[in-house]
């Protein structure tokens, strides 16, 4: 089941910001999370704020409805406008998230993106992605996306073998998230991303350099590679307990990584963020940049995230509840912090050093400069952007990435 929300303190009712939030908020970009909280089945890794119908059966009634969702979310975004009130941003970055969004008709998407538009305006340049299920969506339906505005689309491949899918609990067939690729370019989407998950149980380096191969071989320009991890509560966690399939360990994630490292920037792909690729700047995802940058979103829907000027604050997770709250002219916010100057700080030490351009070494206490010294001589930092007043991770060094941003944020 779904992980539980942190703690926090109460989110008013008309969910209301302080002053200090909006306070140049002209000079940040703004973009919106619309996470759409349906699946067909649970996969057993996932840990998602997601249900399948048989988990929403008796829970919360029409108010969960996939059917009339779009509406419910609509709503919160006219919330948003109320909140962020005469704010004269246009939304630079959309993206629709799960789940598996694909799951709602294609017109329900680009009725939520239509809300948006309408409300705040897009700007001329904006990236708008949707997530999707390999067997969710056909040529028609990516068709009618693009046509709504939809530019960017990102398909969940994990694996191209069928024994890793099966361990995974994907309902997809191998070779489909390959044909995706096809039919979005076909219906003229500009970006598309595929992703990746090595180091399930059984997975051997073959499994995942065909993974990696057919990945390239079907043409997107992003690629997501993302470690398996555990979680507990979850299908795989309980497998693995009772000895059913075997963990995966670090350095198995360490080698595959450092497989698909090798094999992606021999396909002329380029590492960004530790765990993206893209084939140019401009196939890199904004919208994940805006998360690793510190800039303002709001997250609409059950159990989503938002952030706006050091304030973030996060929604009732059960799409019933969610629905209620808006139905009844409150906030869905579950509950929110104020971040302090040094919350932000480190913030920004943890996510930006997982960037390509790295982090400035201005942010770094004594200590951390220290460190940073130190991870400079073993190999972990690059030695020219060192100079040049930012820390940049090696390839060692993103292996060892959690470990360096430990020592840099002391």
């Amino acid at each position: 089941m779904p992980s539980a929300l942190p703690d926090g303190e109460p989110v008013p009712d008309d969910g209301a910001l302080p002053a200090s939030a909006l306070a140049g908020a002209a000079a940040r970009p703004l973009g919106f999370y619309l996470h759409v909280p349906y699946c067909a089945t649970r996969c057993g890794y996932c840990d998602f704020n997601t249900y399948t119908a048989t988990e929403l059966r008796g829970t919360g009634g029409v108010l969960a409805s996939r059917d009339n969702y779009a509406d419910t979310l609509i709503d919160e975004v006219r919330l948003a406008r109320k909140v962020l009130g005469d704010d004269p941003r246009e939304v630079r970055t959309v993206f629709v998230g799960g789940g598996t969004p694909t799951l709602l008709a294609a017109a329900d998407l680009v009725r939520m993106l239509g809300a948006v538009r309408d409300e705040f305006g897009l700007a001329a340049d904006a990236e708008v992605t949707t997530e999707a299920n390999p067997e969710s969506v056909d040529p028609a339906y990516l068709a009618a996306l693009r046509e709504g505005g939809f530019n960017r689309i990102s398909f969940g491949m994990q694996s191209a073998r069928q024994h890793v899918l099966r361990v995974l609990d994907r309902t997809h067939t191998p070779g489909r998230p390959e044909a995706c690729v096809a039919e979005a370019r076909a219906a003229g989407f500009d970006h598309v991303n595929l992703d990746l998950i090595y180091g399930t149980p059984g997975e051997s380096d073959d499994d995942w350099r065909a993974s990696l191969d057919a990945a390239i071989g079907a043409g997107p320009d992003h690629v997501s590679a993302y470690a398996l991890i555990v979680e507990e509560g979850t299908q795989l966690a309980r497998r693995i307990r009772r000895g059913e399939v075997p963990m995966t360990d670090d350095d198995v994630h360490a080698d595959r990584y450092l497989i698909a490292d090798s094999v992606l920037a021999g396909a002329g792909f380029d590492w960004y963020e530790v765990s993206n690729w893209a084939t140019s700047e401009a196939g890199r995802c904004l919208h994940n940049e805006l998360y690793w940058r510190g800039a303002d979103w709001w997250g609409a829907g059950p159990g989503a995230h938002s952030h706006v000027g050091g304030v973030r604050w996060w929604n009732v997770k059960h799409p019933g509840a969610y629905a209620a709250a808006l139905a009844s002219g409150r906030s869905p916010g579950a509950g929110r912090e104020v971040l302090s100057d040094e919350d932000r700080r480190v913030e920004r030490i943890l996510l930006e050093l997982r960037l390509r351009e790295g982090v400035p070494l201005e942010l770094l206490k004594e200590a951390g400069l220290t460190a940073s010294r130190r991870a400079l001589e073993e190999g972990l930092l690059e030695a020219a952007p060192y100079e040049q007043g930012r820390a940049v991770l090696t390839l060692r060094g993103r292996l060892l990435a959690d470990a360096v941003v430990r020592d840099l944020v002391d």
